[in-house]
């Protein structure tokens, strides 16, 4: 099972972790301990306190899945997994920022492209129309990663500042070296599908917006009718079927009145209307074609919330085990905001799979992925010995 790191190190360029540097031993490998960088060095250093806690993450034997109710994390690549996995209603992707800061994320924001496309191509294959994406990553990664997202259907929606505070960096920041402010952020970006639908004679699949002035038109119908439709004054013509940037998705019930009297009153020779693949959504079908959200009381989009800690953090003789073990406290805000219980979450990147508990407490059915055998030792006895009454 080892060889599962060593070929992911491999595909980034990256040395095996249990190879040596050729040549005089001492000399090299304080020469490459230079070169590697302070975030790179401790990145090594995580995956050997993960092994050291784990004890022998390369048995032969090891188990390739971990499942506890509805909760499966595997041991393996999330691009071999995807096409097992049931539909998602949330993707939470908390993989490489391009920091060098554990075994595969490469030095800098110049790999991210390459390594987010094909997973990003399948997000977009297998995501519903209701699928939202929480893309976990510094600021600049994200706006590097951004025009991929938007290339393969991703709409953006808002951009959330995990604010980790001052004691983040306490202790750790020179000001008489440093040429910034010390970074205590990390974003959290989340993104919706851009829905687009079919409709008879139209040269293309049209928005959501679009499509539905479209069909209504087709359909021979004034748009003042839309009001009588709906038994409205004004506001389904201005809401539901403008061109402007003031459009509303109609709900389930306003999209049955429309579809319903289109049908009705409309040109016979067009029937149906408002049809997708041939029939009439039904109002609930009609809902589940845009994200779900939750808005939460007292919820902004500038989270501030201390790194993991205490007895969270999960920990071998002191020393962390993986530097980016997110606060179950924000996946479950992105769990809970955007899905309801028995609705599927996708960690394509797991860690210490974080969502995965996260989803087990809040009733959700989860799939992880984690590459690294160490790591995922440590993200299964997590789920094993999490005890959801307590939340520890």
């Amino acid at each position: 099972m080892r060889d599962l790191a060593t070929m992911h190190n491999r595909a980034k360029g990256q040395r095996p972790l249990n190879s040596r540097v050729p040549g005089p031993a001492e000399p090299a490998k304080r020469t490459r301990s230079l070169r590697l960088g302070p975030l790179r060095q401790e990145a090594r250093r995580s995956v050997y306190f993960a092994r050291r806690a784990t004890g022998d993450a390369g048995h032969a034997d090891l188990p390739t899945t971990t499942r506890r109710g509805g909760v499966c994390i595997h041991l393996g690549d999330a691009l071999n997994l995807y096409s097992r996995w049931p539909a998602p209603t949330v993707i939470i992707s908390d993989g490489p920022y391009g920091l060098g800061s554990y075994p595969g994320d490469p030095p800098t924001c110049d790999g991210l492209v390459e390594f987010y496309e094909p997973h990003v191509r399948a997000w977009s294959e297998h995501a519903l129309p209701s699928t939202t994406l929480w893309f976990w990553n510094s600021e600049l990664g994200w706006a590097t990663v951004h025009p991929l997202l938007v290339r393969y259907g991703w709409e953006y929606r808002s951009c959330h500042i995990w604010d980790k505070g001052k004691a983040h960096v306490a202790g750790n920041a020179n000001s008489r070296t440093l040429r910034k402010f010390p970074v205590v952020t990390e974003v959290c970006v989340q993104y919706v599908r851009k829905v687009r639908l079919r409709a008879p004679g139209a040269e293309q699949p049209l928005p959501v917006r679009e499509w539905l002035r479209y069909e209504w038109k087709r359909a021979g119908l004034p748009l003042y009718l839309a009001n009588r439709a709906c038994g409205v004054a004004n506001a389904a013509s201005r809401k539901y079927l403008t061109a402007d940037h003031l459009w509303y998705f109609p709900p389930g019930d306003a999209f049955e009145r429309l579809s319903a009297y289109a049908n009705e009153h409309g040109r016979p020779e067009g029937r149906p209307y408002f049809a997708v693949e041939g029939r009439v959504p039904t109002a609930e079908e009609w809902e589940r074609m845009r994200a779900k959200f939750n808005c939460l009381f007292g919820v902004t989009n500038v989270w501030r919330h201390p790194p993991v800690n205490g007895a969270e953090r999960i920990r071998f003789q002191g020393r962390p085990v993986h530097l980016n073990q997110k606060p179950l406290k924000l996946m479950e805000l992105c769990i809970s905001a955007s899905s309801d219980p028995g609705d599927v979450v996708w960690e394509p990147f797991g860690g210490t799979c974080t969502a995965a508990i996260a989803s087990l407490k809040l009733g959700r059915r989860c799939y992880s992925a984690e590459i690294i055998p160490a790591f995922y030792i440590i993200a299964a006895r997590r789920l094993r010995e999490y005890n959801v009454g307590r939340g520890d």
